[in-house]
């Protein structure tokens, strides 16, 4: 029976080389020779912005509606092979109108893959850290509301944490907790344990990442008292150099604070992992059994 379970995945940053492929195909366009590397971060990666160059060849592909239906719908596909019995999928809509689709459109488009994906998976809709993504995202937060319950689950903020301070963002979230949207928000990855602390005082239900909260032991309390759940992605961190080793992962710590903590694959293809390995590669490292965080992941869903 399939039990694992995936609560933070970008669509953008898992299209497998024969989705990719697919996708050329529906656009009409030349399938690059260098397809597997664009598409997977180099073994070499130097930081989180050379991580990010390799959304760039996925967005590309990821502009029309049949593509996006397609994409979600393989990407479904391709998780229920692995054993997953739910996954929820995140992407930004507002990165996906370069030609002309509206942001409603490409929401549409999304959740008609969900609709027909053979395993049970929901969308959260991303908006984007940025001076100039300010109208874009109070849309994406109206169309969260609207879509909420047919096939969008929550609200999350990703996007250049450092540069862009989770606090500046409020206002999204005061939005969101008036309209009953739960939302996780990307914090203590690139910025430190301060942006944990902004994103509860917001009132996230999970933090995106949020592995630099050990740095203070206040945000340990927090985490703590408020039951918030860390989605935690080794392998992505160490590709960004967050950490030099899975060892060097404060994990065990945030359990004995009693922190829930949850294991996620974050990017499959441009970190070229997935949820089980994950699973694999933290269990093994520090002696404890997967179950404890699958179970943890069972009781973090937005349901």
């Amino acid at each position: 029976m399939s039990k694992y379970i995936d609560l933070h995945l970008h669509l953008d940053g898992s299209l497998s080389v024969n989705n990719a492929i697919n996708l050329c195909k529906i656009n009409r366009t030349d399938i690059p020779d260098n397809l597997p590397s664009l598409l997977c971060a180099p073994k070499d990666c130097r930081d989180l912005n050379e991580y990010l160059r390799c959304f760039e060849f996925p967005l590309t592909l990821l502009q029309t509606e049949d593509t996006i239906t397609q994409s979600v719908l393989t990407l479904c596909e391709e998780l229920k092979k692995l054993g997953i019995s739910y996954a929820e999928i995140r992407f930004a809509p507002q990165l996906h109108t370069l030609k002309g689709l509206s942001q409603k459109s490409v929401i549409n488009a999304a959740c008609q893959g969900i609709e027909n994906a053979d395993i049970e998976a929901q969308l959260i809709l991303c908006t984007m850290r940025g001076e100039e993504n300010k109208t874009q995202n109070e849309e994406t937060a109206k169309l969260c509301s609207d879509y909420m319950g047919n096939g969008v689950c929550a609200l999350d903020l990703a996007g250049a944490e450092a540069l862009f301070p989770t606090r500046d963002f409020r206002h999204l979230f005061e939005f969101a907790a008036k309209e009953n949207i739960p939302y996780t928000i990307h914090a203590g990855e690139a910025d430190g344990a301060q942006s944990v602390i902004d994103a509860i005082n917001m009132g996230a239900k999970r933090i995106g990442h949020g592995v630099r909260a050990y740095e203070d032991e206040k945000a340990v309390k927090m985490l703590a008292e408020y039951h918030i759940p860390l989605e935690i992605c080794p392998t992505s961190n160490l590709n960004t150099r967050i950490f030099k080793d899975i060892r060097d992962f404060p994990i065990p710590y945030f359990i004995e604070k009693a922190i829930t903590v949850t294991i996620n694959s974050d990017n499959m293809s441009v970190s070229d992992t997935n949820v089980k390995k994950e699973l694999s590669l933290v269990c093994s490292s520090f002696g404890i059994n997967e179950e404890i965080f699958i179970n943890n992941a069972l009781k973090s869903r937005f349901i």
